[in-house]
């Protein structure tokens, strides 16, 4: 439990998000404790982008666009890749962070620059950087099923029912975060100024109701770590975690 606290501070969590006593409880579903990703002092380290299963679409439809939104952040803007959850209800999440917190007012802009040009039918909260949030691993109040991060190979087969019967392994948990990377403020500068309003290209400036074409690499370039175009196989799932000492069992292939 210790490690994935570790990784959830590293990545996205305030310094005074929550008591770490009252952390625990929550990962472990013993108490439903939402956290904002705001700290007390204004400022933002970390963003969610949800994707939630819309009424008469494909069953897969909101994991096929949180894949096509999740390679063009890191083929079309060079970010680096995003964590993967599941809700526990009927979404999928991405989860951004950000070496260097930043107001919460501009990191809120800055993610309705983001949904701007790449995923324009979402809706976003007006605090959505400010609002708190169910932070995975964590039991879902309405379901009673597990939110948690997941190997993104995996997400195609969360499409019906996006969360787990039992709780997930905590190093597991943590395996999937460790090897993640946050915007640096270089990345954030640059892709602030690539998206402002004047900047943006015709195309990227569609109706909301239009999806956005998400531009693919050629074919003499090798994919950046992290795309979520394919789904794994279990062996790269367990390369995956032997990668990072972890022994997989059957529970942590499915969280």
């Amino acid at each position: 439990m210790h490690k994935l606290i570790a990784e959830l501070l590293r990545l996205y969590l305030p310094f005074d998000a929550l008591p770490p006593d009252v952390l625990a409880l929550h990962l472990q579903g013993q108490q439903n404790a939402p956290v904002s990703l705001t700290g007390s002092d204004g400022l933002t380290r970390a963003m969610m982008i949800p994707f939630r299963k819309t009424k008469g679409a494909d069953s897969e439809a909101h994991w096929t666009r949180l894949c096509e939104v999740a390679n063009a952040l890191q083929t079309t803007l060079s970010l680096p890749a995003p964590a993967v959850s599941i809700s526990g209800g009927d979404a999928y999440y991405l989860w951004l962070s950000l070496e260097t917190p930043v107001p919460a007012d501009r990191a809120q802009a800055f993610l309705e620059r983001l949904r701007d040009a790449h995923f324009p039918e979402i809706e976003l909260a007006p605090d959505a950087v400010r609002a708190p949030v169910a932070l995975p691993p964590c039991l879902h109040p309405r379901t009673g099923r597990w939110a948690a991060f997941i190997h993104p190979g995996m997400g195609a087969s969360f499409a019906d029912e996006p969360g787990l019967d039992m709780q997930p392994p905590p190093n597991g948990q943590a395996g999937f975060l460790e090897g993640l990377e946050s915007i640096d403020a270089e990345g954030f500068e640059r892709v602030w100024r690539l998206l402002e309003p004047a900047a943006v290209s015709t195309p990227v400036a569609a109706s909301r109701d239009t999806p956005v074409p998400v531009s693919e690499p050629g074919p003499a370039t090798a994919p950046p770590a992290g795309l979520l175009l394919k789904d794994a196989t279990l062996e790269d799932i367990v390369r995956h975690l032997h990668a990072r000492n972890i022994e997989p069992t059957f529970r942590h292939l499915i969280a």
